[in-house]
């Protein structure tokens, strides 16, 4: 089973970029899905991105054309690439990865989009 650790929050102003890095251990990473979650304060946890093994990637509205998922399987990493921030991003972001559903969990980081 992998275990992830997301790294690349912080603060940002509106209309800045963000990427967000996620490493996972373990030997089986490329036929994991993954994932990127976030859930902002007083919300539900909301998928924002998610790429498959195949490489096949799915965002939410509201980030479809500012968001992009990639994955590196020889580094057993995944990334979150985020363009043209507003205060609605502002969220802990979490990695997930799964086999049919998400069921690992990486600790969150912080983005914080303010001026």
């Amino acid at each position: 089973q992998v275990q992830l650790v997301e790294s690349g929050g912080g603060l940002v102003q509106p209309g800045g970029s963000l990427r967000l890095s996620c490493y996972a251990s373990g030997s089986t990473f490329s036929i994991y899905a993954m994932g990127w979650y976030r859930q902002a304060p007083g919300k539900q946890r909301e998928l924002v991105a998610s790429i498959l093994s195949s490489g096949s990637t799915n965002y939410a509205y509201s980030v479809k054309g500012r968001f992009t998922i990639s994955r590196d399987n020889a580094k057993n990493m995944v990334y979150l690439q985020m363009n043209s921030l507003n205060s609605e991003d502002t969220a802990v972001y979490y990695c997930a990865a799964g086999l049919g559903s998400f069921g690992i969990w990486g600790q969150g980081t912080q983005v914080t989009v303010s001026s």
